[in-house]
């Protein structure tokens, strides 16, 4: 697949930027576990946080493909910073725009579009990964508000965070049925019953944080629901596709770095009066390396351009993320075996990039769930 000449220009400036201002910086954001608020305004005055929302609410007005491009190029300056965006991106954006009203576009999508806020979602919780049927947060209707209590695990965004997607049970007997969305402002936007119970001290993405959420009386106006009461199961599903292909192009982005920091560390280290690229044991390596990490970028672009058709493309979806990211520890893999000792050690950035890769196989669905939907498709 081939792209145009827009696509081009557009992966090539969010590339000199990431290049420029992540790359350089991504170790010691890893080390000081901080949060790139200068990289991430850069990012909004690109359009990276509204990639695909048309352009009436402040967005780029692109597409799925672009989204594809762009996360890609961010993901191989930095991993966490990908991910803060991707979740903005989709679900955060995606689900308001297809199912928010005309006020909710204006007053949640907009400004997250614009870069003004961060976004978030909120669906797993401390007993629940990929059940997601299984809810106990629950919405009560009190007149004019809905009052929220429960908690929400690994939630992406959720102390740097300003708004949030979040799925709660309305009507404990409906089963799926009986869920409903709602758009929450967090604390940062002085919502007292949005409460960070506790900062997840993970593996790798460390300039992103990863939260536990406690609802704790939180009161939100009915006006944020979005969609009818029992809509929220549907409602959070919608956004997994995009989201599947986000991740699914992070997962491309971390692994070129590594592999170009293998292949360059290959060209440079003699052993045996050559340098080491010319063993073949280590260029059929990092050949079979990029071979794979096309062919996972393909599977990501052909998902996206259906997505951009208005295709369905769940199977689709859920190919390129598997396939990317069990590519992406592979690669990453490789390239640590490349540099030997050095890749080993943190003075060398494969093992922080080996260390954000290993959660895109983990979050939005598992690879075990991305092969459940394949299964069904079959």
């Amino acid at each position: 697949m081939l792209l145009t000449p827009d696509q081009d220009q557009i992966r090539d400036a969010v590339r000199d930027f990431a290049q420029q201002e992540l790359w350089p910086n991504a170790p010691q954001w890893d080390q000081d576990h901080s949060f790139p608020r200068e990289a991430h305004r850069g990012l909004a005055a690109l359009g990276a946080y509204g990639i695909f929302v048309p352009e009436e609410y402040d967005g780029a007005g692109l597409g799925y493909m672009e989204l594809a491009l762009v996360l890609e190029e961010i993901a191989a300056g930095d991993g966490g910073t990908s991910t803060a965006i991707s979740v903005t991106n989709c679900p955060y954006n995606a689900i308001l725009l297809r199912y928010g009203n005309a006020e909710q576009k204006k007053k949640w999508l907009a400004p997250a579009a614009r870069g003004e806020i961060l976004g978030a979602f909120c669906l797993t919780e401390p007993h629940v990964g990929s059940d997601a049927s299984a809810l106990r947060t629950t919405a009560v209707r009190d007149g004019g508000d809905y009052v929220l209590n429960g908690s929400k695990q690994f939630i992406t965004s959720g102390q740097n965070g300003h708004a949030a997607i979040v799925i709660a049970v309305t009507d404990k007997d409906a089963g799926k049925g009986g869920m409903s969305a709602f758009v929450v402002p967090t604390h940062n936007l002085g919502n007292a019953g949005w409460q960070v119970a506790r900062l997840e001290d993970k593996l790798g993405q460390h300039s992103t944080d990863t939260a536990q959420i406690s609802f704790v009386d939180c009161r939100v106006p009915a006006e944020n629901r979005i969609g009818e009461e029992g809509e929220g199961y549907r409602i959070a599903l919608s956004g997994l596709e995009g989201g599947r292909i986000g991740i699914a192009a992070q997962s491309v982005g971390m692994a070129r770095s590594a592999l170009d920091v293998a292949i360059a560390y290959a060209k440079e280290r003699q052993a045996f009066g050559s340098a080491i690229f010319e063993h073949q044991a280590v260029s059929f390596r990092l050949a079979d390396c990029a071979t794979r990490l096309e062919a996972a970028r393909q599977l990501i672009w052909h998902a996206a351009s259906l997505k951009d058709a208005g295709r369905p493309c769940l199977k689709e979806a859920a190919m390129a993320k598997l396939f990317a990211s069990e590519t992406a520890e592979a690669v990453c893999t490789a390239a640590i075996q490349t540099l030997g000792g050095y890749g080993y050690v943190s003075d060398f950035p494969v093992a922080r990039i080996y260390r954000d890769v290993r959660v895109c196989q983990i979050y939005e669905g598992t690879s075990d769930i991305q092969k459940l939907i394949i299964t069904r498709s079959l």
